[in-house]
């Protein structure tokens, strides 16, 4: 598979789309988009940029809520050749002047409910922009903005794509921040039709008669792939949702829109299970389930199929290499597992010494394919630590079985080595996660009296579970390796996390430190 040297991925899409102009592109709160509507939305969008003064490779703030205008605004700048700089919309004012200031954003699209929110960022970081669109607006707007139906009225669609390279600067995304600062991720157009071909299209199966339902969202590599990448181009139908994903959220849009594929993270299904409110099987239309972020425990996995008869289909990707290289596939599921590699990715486990390790041992996990960002912006030491040649270093490690499947031992920076063997945090974790009254678990080392590394784990209990200190240590011995068990145990009301649901051990490890 090869691209032409010139590509514009938003223009690409449209191409691919215009014969099914009349069919529903988009439902959010509010209504739905057609693929017709939303190719001359984001054609105008591109016009009003340009005719803002913004121009090509410059970039714009993405602050918006998962809705029609967020699909609208990402396509319409690529489109126009301008860098979307696609940020979370859970962040405080001091965050966004940190992006605004580092990505110097030219424009900021942005829903009307976070506008207060980025009036006091901009307050703050000193950074003016020349161009404010406002979604759905909540009140006055400030001076100069513009709302954004009125904006794109005023213009006409902007006739053709402006003409990038496959190679350009497509757009942005800023890093969880699961181990401290995010950073700028830059990606190409080519990146985004590279994470399509080889896994949205072969691996998830995606139709045009699929309707997809993302609880991850869109400002994140994962949500960007399931909401936008992978359904447009097959032309199927997405179901967005501006609230966060609670279990009851979700249930109301799974009987509603009857999504039959839905993208979820292990916190979420963990939720969901546990949840008094869980649909019927015969309530849901669903015929497949996606899960990353964090590795999902097989006993997860396991009961949600049972109780909907739908496989959850667990993979790794990164925000560096924009989605998901290490699947498990329709079919083909090994519970507890992360699958085998995506076919068009190479994957490579390496010791401590740079060098291969064998089957069952633990090692850094390395991939090479052609979705990988060009860089960290601004950030040459972080660059160079992650992006090696082909290679992109991920920060996880992991061990490889006989037949090539691949299980997650945790992050780099949380691995832990208690009487001179790794411990895997995760393996703790999923096994206190099989004791029914727990919800959830992180694991971190902590040092003992003797200042030897030991596991400390904080659990989560269901609401009306209950279990004691030394049942669950028990619980944990009887099924791992005694060195493995929890010597600490704390029982908390919940679990730091980012706004992606990641859990932030590093947080977790800074409270050791300072109690």
């Amino acid at each position: 598979m090869t691209l032409p040297p010139r590509f514009n991925f938003a223009g690409h899409l449209f191409e691919l789309n215009r014969e099914r102009a009349a069919r529903p592109a988009y439902i959010d709160d509010r209504g739905t988009m057609s693929y017709g509507q939303l190719e001359e939305r984001s054609r105008r969008l591109a016009a009003a940029l340009l005719a803002a003064g913004i121009r090509r490779e410059e970039r714009v703030l993405l602050l918006m809520l998962d809705c029609n205008d967020w699909p609208v605004s990402f396509l319409g700048s690529l489109y126009a050749g301008v860098v979307p700089v696609a940020v979370n919309t859970l962040l405080t004012p001091d965050d966004y002047a940190y992006m605004l200031d580092h990505s110097r954003a030219q424009a900021v699209l942005v829903s009307g409910a976070l506008l207060p929110t980025l009036q006091e960022a901009m307050s703050r970081g000193g950074h003016e922009v020349r161009a404010l669109f406002v979604s759905q607006p909540t009140g006055a707007l400030p001076e100069g903005a513009q709302e954004f139906d009125a904006a794109l009225a005023a213009v006409e669609p902007l006739a053709a794509p402006v003409t990038t390279a496959s190679d350009d600067p497509g757009f942005w995304l800023y890093s969880s921040g699961s181990t401290g600062k995010p950073k700028g991720t830059v990606h190409t157009h080519a990146n985004l039709w590279w994470t399509a071909e080889l896994y949205g299209k072969p691996v998830l199966g995606l139709t045009e008669d699929d309707v997809c339902f993302s609880a991850a969202k869109m400002y994140f590599a994962y949500g960007l792939g399931n909401a936008l990448t992978f359904p447009l181009s097959v032309g199927a139908t997405v179901v967005l949702m501006a609230e966060r994903p609670t279990p009851d959220a979700t249930f109301r849009r799974w009987t509603e829109h009857q999504p039959t594929v839905f993208f979820g993270a292990p916190t979420g299904f963990a939720g969901m299970l546990a949840s008094p409110k869980l649909p019927a099987r015969e309530a849901v239309a669903l015929r497949m389930c996606s899960s990353a972020g964090e590795a999902l425990p097989g006993e997860i996995a396991q009961r949600f199929k049972q109780h909907f008869g739908c496989e959850i289909i667990d993979g790794i990707g990164s925000t560096e290499m924009l989605h998901i290289f290490i699947s498990n596939r329709p079919g083909d599921v090994r519970y507890g597992t992360t699958g085998r590699p995506v076919e068009g990715y190479e994957v490579e486990l390496r010791g401590e010494d740079g060098r291969p390790v064998p089957d069952g041992e633990v090692g850094d996990l390395y991939i090479r394919g052609p979705s990988s960002a060009l860089m960290y912006w601004a950030n040459r030491e972080k660059s160079r630590e992650t992006f090696q040649g082909g290679w992109t270093k991920s920060g996880d490690k992991y061990t490889r079985d006989a037949d090539g499947y691949y299980t997650y031992a945790g992050r780099s920076d949380d691995m832990l080595k208690v009487s001179g063997i790794y411990v895997s945090p995760f393996e703790v974790e999923a096994t206190l996660m099989q004791h029914p009254a727990v919800l959830e678990a992180a694991v971190i080392g902590k040092e003992d009296a003797e200042g030897l590394t030991k596991t400390k784990a904080f659990v989560v209990l269901k609401d009306g579970g209950a279990a004691t200190e030394d049942e669950l240590k028990a619980f944990v011995k009887e099924r791992l390796a005694p060195y493995k068990y929890p010597r600490f145990l704390e029982f908390v009301a919940e679990l730091p996390k980012t706004a992606t649901g990641k859990i932030q051990r590093f947080r977790l490890r800074e409270k050791e430190r300072q109690s």
